[in-house]
C-alpha cells in the first residue's frame, strides 16, 4: 500500500539551528469545530483522492486525533482501516462510513468497546478535498428551530404593523398627500375583506357559544303580552316585585 509522508504531531528541533518558533496549538479533537474546515491544496495536487489514501490525507486535519487505534496501526505499517485488527483493540477509532469516490467520504469517530460494542462520538466527511465536521443532530434542530421562530416572529411583526394601519387617517397626510381618495378608500376595503376572511377562519375553528345559564327558581321571565298589560296599567302605584332582588324589612 502506497502511503504519503506522516507529520508528526510536534517536529524535533533542526541540527545545529534553534528550534521552530511556537504556533497555537489547534483546539483538541472532539471540540465543536464546525466553524472551521480543512484543505491542503498541495496534498491534493500530488496523490489521488480515493479510499486507500483518503486516511492518510484525513490525518493531516486539526480533526484527527494522535491518540487513536488507527494511529497506532500507520506505525506498525498497517492499513489504519484494517477492520481485523481495529475490532480487536478498543479506545477510540475512525471508520470509513460512506464513499462516493472521488468527491465524497464521509468518517465517523467512536469509542470501541469490544469486537460488536461501539459508541459512535462525532462524525466528519470529505467533500471535493475540503473537511468538515458534521453538526450534532440536536444542533441542527436548535438552528431549525431558531430560525423558523425568528420568521414567524417577522410575519407577526409585519401582520401587526398593517394591522395597526386599517382605519387610521393622519390629518397631515391626508391634506398633504397626492393621491386621490378613491385610491385610499380602495386600499383600506381590501386590508377590511381581509381582516374579515381571517376572523370568519378563526370564528369557524372555535367551538359553538355555550347555552346562557338558567334563571333562578321562583323567578319568571316577562312575555310580550305582560309587558303589553303593563303599559296599560300605569295607574297601579307599584310595580311587580322582583324576587331575585332582597326587599330588605318592611318600613312600618
Amino acid at each position: 500500500m502506497a502511503t504519503t509522508p506522516m507529520i508528526p504531531p510536534a517536529a524535533a528541533a533542526l541540527d545545529g539551528g534553534a528550534p521552530p518558533p511556537p504556533v497555537a496549538a489547534p483546539p483538541p479533537p472532539g471540540t465543536d469545530m464546525t466553524g472551521i474546515c480543512f484543505r491542503d491544496q498541495l496534498w491534493l495536487n500530488t496523490y489521488p483522492l480515493d479510499r486507500n489514501l483518503v486516511f492518510d490525507y484525513f490525518a493531516l486535519s486539526p480533526f484527527y486525533d494522535y491518540s487513536c487505534n488507527n494511529e497506532q496501526l500507520r506505525l506498525r505499517a498497517i492499513h489504519p482501516l484494517d477492520i481485523s485488527h481495529l475490532s480487536k483493540m478498543t479506545g477510540t477509532e475512525y471508520m470509513l462510513s460512506e464513499v462516493l469516490e472521488p468527491h465524497l467520504f464521509v468518517f465517523r469517530k467512536q469509542k470501541r468497546d469490544g469486537p460488536e460494542k461501539v459508541t459512535p462520538m462525532l462524525t466528519y466527511y470529505i467533500l471535493d478535498g475540503s473537511i468538515y465536521q458534521a453538526p450534532q443532530l440536536c444542533n441542527v434542530f436548535a438552528s431549525r428551530v431558531g430560525r423558523a421562530l425568528y420568521h414567524i416572529s417577522k410575519a407577526f411583526n409585519t401582520a401587526a404593523s398593517k394591522l395597526e394601519k386599517i382605519g387610521y387617517v393622519d390629518a397631515e397626510n391626508e391634506s398633504t398627500s397626492s393621491e386621490p381618495k378613491a385610491a385610499k378608500e380602495t386600499i383600506d376595503f381590501k386590508e377590511l375583506k381581509r381582516v374579515d376572511h381571517i376572523l370568519a377562519s378563526l370564528q369557524r375553528k372555535l367551538p359553538p357559544a355555550p347555552p346562557p345559564p338558567p334563571f333562578p327558581e321562583g323567578y319568571a321571565p316577562p312575555t310580550a303580552e305582560g309587558e303589553k298589560s303593563s303599559d296599560t296599567q300605569q295607574a297601579e302605584p307599584q310595580g311587580a316585585v322582583d324576587p331575585i332582588i332582597d326587599q330588605g324589612p318592611s318600613k312600618e
